[in-house]
């Protein structure tokens, strides 16, 4: 039903955070497919990663954006969700997700779901992170919150430009507030 997307940049412990939050997700056959799109120019460490993990692995030494789309087009599944890696959904992230795509169906009206953003209970607030939540409440939300959308959807709205600098962002704003949820369950970064 869904496949997720990571990037990596080669660091082991954030992608282990993100695919162990989706393991339930797996087990309820809600997450059909992962796909880790590593960017580090040594790849053996997300390889063995995604071996260890039961993951699809690619390589892709351009922008990350480029990266991103890339693993949407290798992508099997009706339904895409893009993670950072580090990133760590609530427990209800099924449910709800479930009933988001079940929603969407029945509408006949394409629509996106991005989660709600969380700081870590023990992570020190910096400036940096009281900007980025004032930019959350005045411009939407960031490419950090993660993409749920449909393949067909992503399709019409161009998907991720490889081009782009800030293409997560540039999607969401593409997308617009008209035909974008903000999800109850929040995501995490570790």
């Amino acid at each position: 039903m869904l496949s997720v997307i990571i990037p990596t940049e080669g660091a082991e412990q954030p992608v282990v955070a993100t695919l162990s939050a989706l393991v339930p997700g797996a087990a309820a056959g809600v997450v059909s497919e992962v796909l880790l799109v590593d960017r580090s120019p040594d790849p053996s460490v997300m390889e063995r990663v995604a071996d260890v993990a039961g993951c699809n692995f690619m390589t892709f030494l351009g922008s990350p954006a480029a990266a991103l789309a890339a693993g949407a087009a290798q992508a099997r599944a009706p339904w895409l969700m893009f993670l950072p890696a580090g990133a760590v959904l609530d427990p209800g992230w099924i449910d709800e997700t479930m009933q988001f795509v079940q929603s969407v169906a029945a509408a006949g009206r394409p629509r996106a779901g991005v989660f709600r953003y969380a700081l870590s209970p023990y992570a020190n607030v910096s400036l940096r992170d009281r900007l980025r939540a004032v930019a959350r409440v005045v411009i939407g939300p960031l490419g950090d919150q993660g993409l749920l959308i449909a393949r067909e959807h992503y399709r019409q709205v161009g998907g991720y430009r490889p081009d782009s600098k800030r293409a997560e962002t540039r999607l969401l704003r593409q997308l617009g507030r008209a035909s974008r949820t903000t999800l109850r369950s929040r995501i995490v970064m570790v």
